[in-house]
């Protein structure tokens, strides 16, 4: 019987995840099926416990129930507690299993592709989310220079920053807040790109030769990224490196196997950039 797999978010229609993994499996040899399924902002629980009835080995979840697919698991990798968010669940015998990939994902993206090494950089993480939260202690493990969290609520960056007290010196402010500072890499784990916006962040935080990446991806440039642009930023980059990146590490965690990415992600960005 062909093994299913899926993808569940609000909104879904733009993912590429059934692409990538029809990829990796026929790469792989594997036989699975992998959909997307969109759930009502209300309804994860119940989309997730609807695919498991029928017949579901496991999912990934993107925005907004990677906080809410953290709290159904019933056991979590380490990674996935560090985040207190999951965007990969795999369902076993009497129990749901939580990952997060997405820390793995960017870092592999950043490091291995773009060549855009993190150790001894300033890096500026804008968001405090799900999406954030996964990518903390993956990125505090490259040894950055220092770490920034910056949210339009300040409170939700402080409630991050002390999430990884014990395992660096975080700091955190409000967006108004990072007026003044300047960063080597600005990375925006907002979905204000999904709506076509960029966060209100000051003028000025981009250092000469800086990175700005936004972990959402799309045809053309996000918002995020033209802002940037704008503002002095010397190198762009979306997200579909690190979706394809985090997938393969889901992949792995349910098939036991490693693809490989590389032409993967050649195929998307040819479709999607013209690259």
């Amino acid at each position: 019987m062909t093994d299913r797999y899926a993808v569940v978010g609000n909104p879904i229609a733009h993912s590429k995840s059934p692409r990538i993994h029809a990829a990796f499996a026929r790469q792989t040899a594997q036989d699975l099926s992998y959909e997307a399924i969109l759930a009502p902002l209300d309804g994860f629980a119940a989309s997730m416990a609807g695919f498991i009835a029928a017949g579901g080995c496991g999912m990934n979840v993107t925005l907004p129930f990677k906080l809410e697919a953290f709290a159904l698991a019933e056991c979590h990798t380490a990674r996935a507690e560090a985040a207190r968010a999951a965007n990969t669940l795999k369902f076993e015998p009497g129990q749901i299993l939580g990952d997060n990939t997405d820390g793995a994902g960017l870092v592999a993206d950043l490091v291995r592709n773009l060549d855009c090494p993190i150790a001894g950089q300033r890096v500026l993480l804008l968001g405090a989310g799900g999406a954030a939260r996964g990518v903390v202690l993956p990125l505090l493990g490259e040894s950055p220079a220092s770490l920034t969290v910056a949210n339009r609520t300040p409170s939700g960056a402080l409630a991050l920053r002390d999430t990884f007290a014990a395992q660096a010196n975080v700091a955190a402010c409000s967006f108004a807040g990072l007026a003044g500072q300047q960063f080597d890499l600005v990375i925006n784990a907002t979905s204000a790109s999904l709506a076509g916006q960029a966060p209100a962040i000051p003028p000025g935080l981009y250092a000469p030769g800086s990175t700005a990446y936004d972990m959402m991806y799309g045809r053309g440039m996000t918002a995020f990224l033209a802002s940037a642009q704008s503002q002095g930023a010397s190198r762009l980059a979306d997200g579909l490196g690190m979706l394809v990146e985090q997938a393969a590490e889901s992949f792995l965690l349910w098939r036991g196997v490693r693809p490989d990415t590389r032409l993967v992600l050649a195929d998307l960005a040819a479709e999607l950039h013209g690259t």
